[in-house]
């Protein structure tokens, strides 16, 4: 019987419900996602138990509109695969659960990712897309890169979101990849920062555009944040420190160059709002921008703008212009140290427009390639996680029937 390579992907680790079909890891048929944006969005980040509620609400016509987008049936797919952590313990249920009984329903493989892979594959399914189109001679868009890449190439990926600031070295290995933990963040993620500081000016949920946007109009050199090099806390003996995904690492093992920390720069906007009595102003704008259920689909950038003062987008400039040079600088250091010249940057922070911008005018100074994903790819995605199970369906890696959900779930040695 011939294999028609379409698998069908079910990604619910946070506050995203979303199917996927994807051919041979290089064709979407389909992406599906229902956003929980308006749920969370008032009590300024997501709330689990809330998050795995939608989910159940959400999981069944997701995947039904999913195979309806791709003009196929259960029948035409030759495996499911659904993301089994890292997460929310409740929200990977959700899906692992669904999914499983979908395979046993449909006698189907089923086929476990971890969400950080998912990202990594996002990149590369967008190159892969992109050779399929360069291939029959139609235009693709802009894949971050200014040279044709082999998506089989070894990579340094930066994975930064909302949950997560992992580096990986990522290679392909026998049909499938190897990754290797280069450096992680031992505190908050970057998009976690960017929520925080969102919340603390008043502003919307998730941070990340609300931030994006307003720096467009201050003055990333007016306030001198600065990170310092991170040291190994003598009293955790080298350990993890008690963070989110702390089981994904041995601080120990890791050079110190390649650390992150994003709780200082936080801390320091707090003080700067303290300071200089920005604290009124930021409970105005969220009380005016955000005070009913409504609100914040209603609220737009340019209401923000006209209640903020230049003092404050100053300081939201300056904010994003350290994190995002914080992150470079650690993410080239590393590919010049392991002699990589192509960078892969994923996850939710990876829509960011300034970013993209510094990164690629940094790739061409040094000759570094660098790729990312389109921006429907950045967040949590189905596709991604079906383009990651590819691999694994060729060379016959499936889940066993205890898959569970695994909320700190490690990627690579």
């Amino acid at each position: 019987m011939r294999s028609s390579g379409l698998i069908l992907g079910i990604e619910t680790s946070c506050d995203e419900t979303a199917a996927a079909v994807v051919e041979r890891g290089a064709r979407t048929l389909s992406s599906v996602v229902a956003s929980q944006i308006d749920t969370h969005a008032r009590y300024g980040g997501v709330v689990p138990e809330l998050a795995s509620r939608e989910h159940l609400r959400a999981i069944v016509p997701v995947v039904r509109a999913a195979l309806a987008e791709a003009k196929i049936a259960f029948a035409d797919l030759d495996a499911i695969a659904v993301t089994s952590g890292p997460g929310l313990a409740g929200a990977l249920l959700v899906g692992i659960t669904y999914a499983k009984a979908l395979a046993f329903a449909q006698s189907l493989p089923l086929i476990a990712v971890n969400h950080l892979e998912g990202h990594i594959h996002a990149v590369l399914l967008h190159e892969r897309e992109l050779a399929l189109l360069q291939n029959v001679g139609a235009p693709g868009p802009d894949s971050g890169t200014r040279e044709s890449t082999n998506p089989d190439e070894p990579a340094l990926a930066l994975v930064v979101s909302g949950g997560h600031t992992h580096l990986y070295l990522a290679r392909p290995a026998h049909g499938t990849w190897t990754y290797t933990l280069v450096g992680r963040t031992v505190d908050d993620a970057a998009g976690e920062a960017y929520d925080k500081v969102a919340k603390l000016l008043g502003l919307g949920y998730p941070g990340g555009p609300w931030i994006d946007k307003l720096a467009l109009h201050g003055n990333p050199h007016a306030v001198p944040f600065a990170f310092s090099q991170i040291k190994t806390k003598v009293h955790l003996g080298g350990a993890a420190p008690r963070t989110k995904a702390a089981k994904t690492a041995p601080i120990a093992q890791l050079d110190p160059h390649f650390l992150f920390s994003f709780s200082g720069i936080k801390t320091a906007v707090l003080r700067y709002v303290e300071l200089h009595n920005l604290r009124p102003e930021a409970e105005s704008r969220r009380e005016t921008l955000f005070a009913g259920p409504d609100a914040p689909a209603d609220s737009t950038i340019e209401q923000a703008l006209a209640q903020c003062e230049p003092q404050t987008l100053d300081l939201i400039a300056s904010f994003q212009h350290a994190v995002i040079g914080d992150l470079m600088k650690k993410t080239f250091a590393a590919a010049e140290a392991l002699g990589i010249r192509r960078i892969l940057v994923t996850g939710g922070v990876a829509a960011n427009r300034e970013l993209r911008s510094r990164f690629r005018a940094e790739s061409e100074k040094r000759y570094v390639r660098v790729a990312f994903p389109t921006l429907a790819l950045s967040t949590d995605n189905a596709a991604m996680i079906a383009a990651a199970a590819w691999p694994r369906l060729q060379s016959g890696e499936f889940a066993s029937a205890d898959l569970s959900a695994d909320p700190s779930l490690a990627l690579g040695s």
